[in-house]
């Protein structure tokens, strides 16, 4: 392990912690509220009448669905919406793609504020657990212009905790099969017009097991036991929120957020002679501090600022060989990256005008990446991102609704360590009609054209010398076209239907560029050349079953098509994916749950000699199941199994995923 690097320093740590020794006396009072709410400022979207169900196109992860499927990472959470695929990386890296974008077009955000790596514009899903998360909200191609910049795809919102009663929080421990240990915490605090939420998680494990079958293809097999190799991980995340609301129109909120997590790389096992790495990351590493606050301006107006500063770390180690004991001598490895980011936002909305829901919203996040290596010279860069939005709401007669948006963005490159510095800019517009039909449900379609900035990477890689940079790459864009109902189909369940279609223009692929500077006459290249097709169609079924029961499924049929080059694949989306899950009662003190997942049509990349070849991996079904009892109203005790028929499944080539497994849990609720 690297000791001579720096892990984020732990100043913030300490203001969060003197944050919460300042309402550790607060008065508990009897009438608690046990559940608490989703965090209201952390919403993007949020409706005139406060009303709990999304937007139309949007999609809820609510916290009673997380804890029923045991959904403990972000990824694992959002796979269960639909339009929604979990892939996984040769990085051991949790990738998630929406009707087929992948996780540069669909950023992420924690109470609206950005959390995408400065550098390649990905996050790793698998690092962000949900413990501390009220809901998880999904919205796809007609997302908010308000979000900001980057968002098309559509955008991903973790929103936190807030709390409702004096006193009130939640405490569970768990265990599982590859040494799975699990441990969280959250507790709120209301008194008055002061609020305290904090949160505390541990998820750690050694390994996970095999499934049936498997088979270590590599001419020298790195996995021939029961367990995955080089598989062990730890996440350790802290999170507090201190608030103030002392009107109904006026709210503010301080937060922070600290992870900390490490994890093997488990090796390649297919069937090329490519990609076999023998890495590892001592340290991954995010820190968030940020301030939300809302100001009511009269009857009719509000005023409300994000201003953060969020510092992410890695380490990345290369080793020789599979007893991870000496350390390839590169100039390469290790690779240290030390990324920081500070922005803010500033958004007025306005009622004044009758039947008017009139925001304007400002943009500024200024990004820095740095790469160090002690056998190599520091790698600087500072890209300066700004927005100008504008999107009002309108309320027409006859149930009809109206939403409308327009943006500017622009991207500075202020510094680049070697290669020249360049700008770009981008418009967004997008409209929505909607349709009450009251109850029959609702009916709305949109149209929107959407963008994304290149990133560091994207422009200025020059992946360890076979790639030459391009500072000057254009934003990709996409134009959407979607149709949807949602509403009540028959007696007990919420159905809702999507029909969508999306044309992707100015797409950054690979070129072939006559140049000496790559060891050879040509070089790879980064340009605005590929043209591609997304569509399909979207089922989602909530179902109530008497008294005791719940069934809820969700279908996605995805059809992707590369129009500028079909002989290149576009891949890590299935072209058909099912997920669905029940729950009965069978007394008050016992209860079942179970869900499946499969999916189908998948297809990947494949490197072998130095070239791209693509492969259509087998379809699946995994099923996942747990017996629950509750002894008292405020305690659980469960027991369970995931992916029980054994199948061996994978997400990418030579990277299989968990076999059988078995997990139990105790939560406690106050």
């Amino acid at each position: 392990m690297m000791k001579n690097f720096p892990r984020i320093p732990l100043t913030r740590a300490a203001l969060a912690c003197a944050l919460l020794a300042c309402l550790a006396s607060v008065h508990a009072e009897d009438g608690r509220d046990k559940t608490g709410k989703p965090f209201d400022l952390g919403r993007v979207v949020v409706h005139g009448k406060q009303d709990t169900q999304p937007a139309a196109g949007e999609t809820a992860v609510t916290r009673e669905q997380l804890d029923l499927l045991n959904r403990e990472t972000v990824g694992e959470a959002v796979a269960t919406a639909p339009g929604v695929a979990l892939s996984h990386n040769s990085r051991n890296e949790s990738m998630v793609y929406v009707r087929g974008f992948d996780p540069r077009q669909v950023p992420v955000f924690l109470d609206g504020i950005p959390q995408y790596v400065p550098y390649d514009g990905y996050i790793d899903f698998g690092r962000f657990t949900t413990f501390d998360l009220a809901e998880i909200r999904v919205a796809k191609g007609a997302a908010s212009l308000l979000y900001g910049p980057n968002t098309l795809g559509g955008a991903i919102n973790l929103v936190s905790r807030k709390p409702e009663a004096p006193l009130e929080g939640d405490v569970r421990l768990g265990a599982g099969s590859g040494g799975e240990r699990k441990a969280a915490a959250n507790l709120g605090m209301r008194h008055g017009d002061w609020y305290l939420q904090a949160g505390l998680s541990w998820l750690d494990a050694d390994n996970f097991p095999l499934p049936g079958g498997f088979i270590d293809y590599k001419i020298k097999p790195t996995d021939t036991g029961s367990h995955r190799e080089n598989a062990d991980h730890s996440d350790r995340r802290t999170s507090i929120k201190i608030g103030y609301a002392p009107s109904a129109h006026s709210e503010f909120a301080l937060g922070y957020v600290k992870q900390d997590g490490e994890k093997g790389n488990p090796v390649y096992t297919g069937r090329s002679t490519s990609g076999i790495r023998y890495w590892r990351w001592p340290w991954w590493d995010k820190e968030s501090l940020y301030f939300i606050g809302n100001v009511g301006l009269g009857e009719h107006g509000s005023l409300k600022l994000r201003a953060y500063e969020d510092r992410y770390g890695n380490g990345l180690e290369a080793y020789t060989d599979a007893s991870y004991a000496t350390q390839l001598n590169t100039t390469s490895f290790p690779s240290v990256y030390a990324d920081k980011t500070r922005g803010v936002s500033l958004e007025y909305a306005t009622q004044a005008l009758a039947n008017h829901d009139l925001h304007v919203a400002l943009h500024y996040k200024n990004d820095r990446h740095l790469e160090t290596n002690p056998k190599s010279p520091d790698k600087a860069y500072r890209d300066v991102t700004t927005s100008l939005a504008l999107e009002d709401s309108i309320t027409l007669g006859g149930g009809y609704g109206l939403r409308l948006g327009a943006s500017h963005e622009q991207r500075d490159a202020k510094e680049v360590y070697f290669w020249p510095t360049g700008k770009t800019h981008a418009n967004n517009a997008l409209i929505e009609l909607q349709r009450d039909l009251g109850e029959h449900g609702q009916l709305f379609a949109s149209v929107s054209h959407k963008t994304r900035f290149p990133t560091i990477k994207d422009r200025y890689s020059a992946r360890m010398g076979s790639a030459l940079p391009n500072p000057d790459l254009k934003p990709e864009a996409a134009r959407h076209f979607e149709l949807g109902w949602r509403g009540q189909a028959w007696v007990g369940a919420q159905l809702e239907a999507s029909l969508f279609h999306s044309r992707i223009d100015d797409l950054i692929q690979d070129a072939l560029v006559n140049s000496n500077q790559c060891g050879s006459t040509v070089c790879n290249q980064a340009q605005n050349i590929g043209r591609a097709r997304n569509r399909g169609v979207e089922l989602a079924l909530q179902q109530r079953i008497g008294e005791r029961g719940q069934l809820s499924a969700t279908y996605t049929w995805l059809d992707r098509d590369n129009l500028g080059n079909p002989a290149v694949k576009l891949t890590n989306s299935p072209r058909q994916r099912l997920f669905t899950y029940g729950q009965w009662a069978f007394t008050p003190q016992w209860k079942a749950a179970a869900s499946i997942e499969a999916e189908q049509g998948r297809i990947v990349p494949v490197s072998a000699s130095g070239k791209t070849t693509f492969l259509q991996l087998h379809g699946y079904a995994r099923i996942d199941a747990k017996l629950v009892f509750a002894p008292r109203d405020d305690i659980e005790l469960e027991l369970g199994g995931r992916n029980l028929g054994n199948r061996w499944y994978e997400l990418a080539d030579g990277f299989p995923m968990p076999g059988r497994s078995w997990f139990a849990n105790v939560s406690y609720r106050f």
